[in-house]
C-alpha cells in the first residue's frame, strides 16, 4: 500500500490532490464523512458504513427534492453539490414523476382568450396550431416546474426545422382540468384563435419599384427637298441700246 500526502485543492476546491511518495503521481480525493471522521480521529465514524439515505454533499435531500421541483435537472445538482449522479437520482425520481404529472394536467387544462377560457384544451389547441403552420405536433415535449410562490409554470418545446422552440405557461389547477395562461409571445401565437399566422412572423421585404423604360420610337428621317433645278438660259432678244446711247452715237456693242 503506497502512502500518499496531501499537496493541496482542485480548482473548484471540493477535491483535494494528493500525490504519491516517490514517485509523485498525483491523485485527487473526494472528501465524504468518513474521511471527515478519520481528520477528526473519530474511529466510531470511520467503522460505519455510509447510509444510503445521506448524500455526500452539503445539500440535504429536502434541499436537493426542491431546487428539483424547481426546474433543476438531475445533473445540474449532482454538479452543484459535488455528489455523485446515482444518488441524486434516488431522491429525485419521485419530484420528477410529480413535474411530468403536472405537465400531463395541464395539457388538459384550458387556455384563457380574451373573452374567457377556451372550450378547447391546451393540448387540442396548440396541435391545431401546429398543424395549421405546417408543423408535426408528434414532436412536442412537456415539463412543467414549481415556483416560489406554489404556482406551476408549463414548458412546451417543438422542433421548427433544426430549430428547438420553447413556450411557457402558468397553470392553475381546478374544476373541468383548470386554466393556463401564456407566460411569453409564443405562448400566445400558439393558443392565438388566428392560426393562419406564423409563430415566427418576417419583417416585410420592401418593394423595389423600378422604372420602366420607355420604348424607343422610331425616328424617321425626312427625305432632303430636291434641289432646285437651274434656271435654263433663255435666248435673249439683243440688246436695245439706251436712248442716251443713241444721242451720243454710241452704237450697239460698245463702239461709237
Amino acid at each position: 500500500m503506497r502512502e500518499l500526502k496531501v499537496v493541496g485543492l482542485d480548482v473548484d476546491g471540493k477535491r483535494i490532490i494528493c500525490e504519491a511518495e516517490g514517485s509523485g503521481e498525483k491523485f485527487l480525493l473526494r472528501p465524504d464523512d468518513r474521511l471527515r471522521a478519520a481528520m477528526r480521529g473519530d474511529k466510531t465514524g470511520m467503522s460505519q458504513p455510509q447510509s444510503d439515505t445521506e448524500v455526500p454533499s452539503v445539500l440535504r435531500p429536502k434541499e436537493i427534492q426542491a431546487k428539483i421541483r424547481a426546474g433543476a435537472s438531475v445533473e445540474q445538482v449532482a454538479a452543484a453539490a459535488g455528489a455523485e449522479i446515482e444518488r441524486v437520482q434516488r431522491f429525485a425520481n419521485p419530484v420528477l414523476l410529480e413535474r411530468a404529472r403536472a405537465a400531463e394536467l395541464a395539457t388538459a387544462a384550458h387556455p384563457v382568450l380574451a373573452d374567457g377560457p377556451s372550450v378547447l384544451t391546451l393540448l387540442e389547441t396548440v396541435t391545431a396550431a401546429l398543424v395549421a403552420r405546417g408543423l408535426d405536433p408528434d414532436t412536442t415535449s412537456w415539463d412543467a416546474w414549481r415556483n416560489e410562490d406554489g404556482r406551476w409554470t408549463v414548458q412546451m418545446g417543438w422542433k421548427a426545422g433544426l430549430s428547438d422552440n420553447v413556450s411557457h405557461f402558468r397553470f392553475t389547477p381546478g374544476a373541468h382540468g383548470g386554466t393556463v395562461t401564456a407566460f411569453d409571445d409564443a405562448a400566445s401565437e400558439l393558443i392565438d384563435p388566428g392560426f393562419a399566422r406564423p409563430l415566427r412572423p418576417l419583417a416585410p421585404v420592401a418593394e423595389i419599384e423600378f422604372e420602366e423604360d420607355e420604348p424607343e420610337l422610331p425616328i424617321e428621317t425626312p427625305e432632303p427637298p430636291p434641289e432646285p433645278k437651274p434656271a435654263r438660259a433663255r435666248k435673249g432678244r439683243p440688246a436695245v441700246p439706251a436712248w442716251e446711247d443713241v444721242l451720243l452715237g454710241v452704237r450697239s456693242g460698245g463702239q461709237r
